[in-house]
């Protein structure tokens, strides 16, 4: 208790002591240019809108106009002028600012070197000074200054910062400020040159200014800010008695199945709980089979853990300190949390137990050793029974090998003439090792031991050696028969470990690119069943929506749909193999996007699989994962597509509206015109100007009955409504009627039309192709110059029927050319323009395409204008059609 009041007293103290003397603000940054001076000089500007008497001791704005510009209006004090070496060197004159005393000054750089000579050698010395005269200074400096972080600093960048600030300055801190930039805006910032001159830019960007570099400087920024709040809350709180508030750390709990597991999991949950922190449980693996017991109690640990929150994974590795080493490396985590392990004495002896190789190497992490009294017997027992150095099963193996490397040798030397044969036994113990675990070939190495000694060192037939030189021979051999057998043992888990890990692997890359593969949701369904079944031997069924893929015999009981319909609506593991409705058949996993089920996956595996294996859970989890983000991929693949065809729906509505408005409203203003001035004055009207406007009425009826037959054809083409009633017809027959269609409405209008002879007819719809040919006629007409002829030429090219309409009006650009097949595209300058709807050559191509042929827009052989090319495929009617006399 006299302890306690003595740390309040002290704690006391030292808060009335800091609100004495002046006291320190720091603006904190990942690294230069992030805004620190900028940052200052705003607050000093606010602070003098506020009457506080604060003056400029020392700013260095680099060049940077918009940090100068905030100097206007505050106080400066003049630097003082040092010569060294021939130069001039600009320092804080710490003296006047003493002799000035006002409330506030602004000190920049921190860290900063001062010039030999000076009253003091480091800036930060300077500051002290000023605070302890009751002056409050306001300062700026970068998180690789501070002098606990520079070995942390040296491992992220690779650079030794050499100016550093104690963190002791830190103590008298009133206010600490982060001015943070995220690192993308930090490198522009670069590239414009507002922190270095771009030479200087280009080698930091390469070096320091590496989007990883200031990713971890920003996150140790953040945590040095943290950290300096906390201790001073803490110290306030302590000096009212008050307990602090812990730091956020990540938590890593390691669990072996040897029965503390859970009583691990559970302690590490209320140690992250206190330090609200993230925390994940981990077990090591060496590789090989896990005794059943041992598997059962990690899946009930990692089950646990889950439930509670945690993160799991099983890890692979011949060394349980590398492997947790390199995780929580990996992981960023800053506590390791692991239960009293069983310390053999020879281990201890040469610091090769699990808690002496963590403490050595893992000098930056806070280890936790959970002691459990009343596990530690249990586990001790259980470990002797799971994982016992010696058992029966292997006996059988180590005295085979025994006994087929002793015929061997005694053949060796009696045929071969072979002296040394301690070889040959040391071949029989790295057998045994490659093939079975470490016991089995340290017992095949004792066999072989007594073999060799009692066959084969004088005395022969005896365990008695004669003469020091053999004692050294076989003793030797013994050791050398246990160093091989254990390095190849630990080779084999190895290789196991490094299997299990590459078909997991293999499993989630063949399931990656069958899913890449797959265009919509029931591909996707269909190719998840497939490489589920392939790699889980497991019936499978996936339910996304109203869409279902199954394995084939799949049947789902009522408790089986209970199981589905809980993992499905609360987003969690059911069925069995798990604690929700244990009872089904199935193990049922939810496809989660963003927290939310979108659909459920069910795996059935034999009746034999009471437990399934931690590969086998990892790998199932990961596939359905997988299945997941593809799933979610292929629906906002439809959701863009939906949204790409509403809104090209809405620009041919739009389109259309603005054709009906236009197009169709010109050919009826000017027949209402007519109608009513032969209504109105049809008496004062002469015969010829009667017959005009009937003439007009006519043409314009016309050409309103062909935009709205262009219309027509559209829906029926966006419908696929076309139906090919083909026939033969002859391509001269055809030209022509499409000519004299063309006369009929442009009478003025002037062809060359050029026929190849000999063309026999062709099997199509004549009226769909007379429709397309008039359309491309009535466009180049549209376009042509008066007095210009339209070039129509047909013939034979590559086993199809050419056909180019070339006109001489202004042409197409080329950019534009493949684009006015598009509904409702007019180009101003060529032959599209203006006037219509737009439609004549986008119906064109559909009927043309319907017959399987093509048209283009192609630039003219010589001149100006355009030629438009049409081909088509020369077809015959099936037997069928011909027997039926068509």
């Amino acid at each position: 208790m006299n302890d306690d009041r003595d740390a309040k007293a002290d704690a006391l103290i030292q808060e009335l002591q800091r609100q004495k003397a002046g006291q320190l603000t720091i603006f904190l940054g990942a690294a230069p240019g992030v805004g620190k001076t900028y940052a200052m000089l705003s607050r000093a500007k606010e602070l003098q809108k506020q009457g506080v008497d604060i003056v400029i001791g020392l700013v260095e704005t680099h060049g940077r106009t918009e940090t100068a510009a905030l100097l206007s209006g505050l106080e400066l004090i003049p630097r003082r002028v040092v010569s060294y070496q021939g130069h001039t060197l600009d320092e804080l004159d710490t003296d006047t600012i003493l002799a000035r005393s006002p409330k506030v000054v602004v000190v920049d750089e921190l860290a900063h070197r001062n010039a030999p000579g000076s009253r003091h050698e480091r800036r930060w010395q300077d500051v002290v000074e000023l605070m302890d005269a009751g002056i409050d200074v306001y300062s700026a400096v970068n998180v690789q200054h501070l002098e606990s972080l520079n070995d942390v600093v040296y491992r992220i960048t690779g650079v030794r910062v050499s100016e550093t600030v104690p963190d002791a300055v830190l103590d008298r801190l009133r206010d600490i400020r982060l001015v943070d930039l995220p690192p993308r805006e930090l490198i522009e910032r670069l590239n414009q040159g507002k922190v270095y001159i771009p030479d200087q830019a280009e080698r930091a960007l390469q070096a320091f200014f590496s989007p990883a570099n200031l990713a971890a400087l920003r996150e140790l920024a953040m945590q040095t800010a943290a950290d300096c709040v906390e201790g001073d809350f803490r110290a306030s709180q302590q000096a009212r008695g008050l307990p602090g508030v812990a730091l956020r750390r990540r938590v890593l709990v390691a669990v072996d199945g040897l029965g503390a597991s859970e009583y691990l999991v559970r302690a590490g949950r209320r140690m992250a709980e206190r330090r609200d922190a993230p925390w994940s449980v981990i077990s090591v693996q060496p590789g090989g089979s896990v005794d059943a017991a041992r598997q059962a109690a990690l899946d009930q640990a990692f089950a646990l853990a889950r439930s509670l929150g945690a993160d799991t994974e099983v890890l692979y590795g011949s060394s349980v300190a590398e492997a947790l080493l390199a995780h929580a490396e990996r992981a960023g985590a800053s506590t390791l949390v692991i239960g009293r392990t069983r310390e053999r004495p020879i281990a201890r002896m040469f610091n090769r137990t699990l808690t002496q190789q963590l403490l050595q190497r893992g000098t930056h992490y806070e280890l936790v050793i959970i002691g459990t009294p009343s596990f530690r017997m249990k586990a001790r027992m259980q470990k002797c029974r799971s994982v016992s150095p010696f058992s029966w099963q292997d006996v059988p193996l180590a005295a085979l090998a025994s006994i087929f490397a002793t015929g061997m040798a005694w053949g060796a030397e009696r045929w071969l003439g072979l002296h040394d044969l301690s070889m040959v036994f040391i071949v029989a113990v790295v057998l045994v090792a490659a093939r079975t675990r470490m016991t089995a070939s340290a017992l095949t190495a004792i066999l072989c031991f007594f073999a060799y000694n009692f066959f084969f060192i004088e005395p022969r037939l005896t365990f008695y050696i004669g003469a020091s030189q053999g004692f050294a021979t076989v003793f030797l051999f013994l050791a050398a028969a246990l160093a091989a057998g254990r390095l190849a043992s630990q080779l084999r888990m190895q290789v196991l470990a490094l299997r299990a890990a590459n078909a997991h692997a293999t499993a989630l890359q063949e399931l990656g690119r069958t899913l890449s593969t797959a265009a919509d949701l029931g591909e996707v369904l269909r190719a998840g069943r497939t490489v589920l079944e392939q790699h889980l031997q497991a019936r499978v069924r996936l339910e996304v929506g109203t869409l279902a893929e199954q394995s084939s015999g799949s049947v789902l009981e009522s408790l089986d749909r209970g199981a589905a319909d809980w993992a499905l609506h609360h987003a969690q593991l059911a069925g069995r193999y798990t604690d929700t409705l244990a009872g089904a058949s199935w193990w049922f996993l939810p496809l989660l996007n963003g927290g939310q089920a979108v659909g459920v996956i069910g795996l059935q595996f034999g009746a034999h699989e009471a437990r399934l294996s931690a590969e086998q859970r990892r790998l199932a989890e990961a596939m359905v994962e997988g299945i997941a983000q593809a799933v979610q991929r292929t629906r906002l693949v439809a959701e863009l597509e939906s949204a790409r065809v509403s809104n090209e729906a809405e620009r041919l509505r739009s389109a259309l509206l603005s054709s009906v408005s236009h197009d169709l409203r010109s050919p009826l203003t000017a027949m209402i015109g007519s109608a009513s001035s032969l209504s109105n004055y049809s008496d004062a009207i002469s015969a010829a100007d009667r017959k005009s406007l009937l003439d007009a009425i006519l043409q314009e009826g016309e050409r309103l009955d062909r935009y709205i037959q262009n219309l027509l054809d559209m829906t029926r083409l966006g419908h696929n409504g076309l139906s090919l009633k083909r026939d033969w017809i002859g391509v001269d027959e055809l030209i022509g009627s499409a000519t004299g269609r063309l006369r009929r409405y442009q009478p003025d209008v002037r062809l060359n039309v050029l026929i190849q002879p000999d063309l026999a007819p062709i099997w199509v719809h004549p009226a769909l192709v007379e429709q397309a040919l008039f359309n491309v006629l009535e466009n180049a007409a549209k376009f042509s110059p008066p007095g210009e002829a339209i070039d129509i030429s047909a013939q034979l090219a590559e086993e199809q029927l050419q056909l180019d309409i070339r006109d001489h009006g202004p042409g197409i650009p080329e950019d534009e050319r493949s684009r006015i097949f598009d509904m409702f595209y007019s180009v101003e300058r060529g032959d599209r323009g203006r006037q219509g709807t737009g439609l004549g050559l986008s119906i064109a191509q559909g009927m043309v395409g319907a017959h399987g042929g093509s048209i283009e827009a192609l630039p003219p052989r010589a001149g100006q204008g355009t030629l438009i090319r049409i081909r088509l495929p020369l077809l015959v009617p099936a037997s069928s059609e011909r027997a039926d006399g068509h």
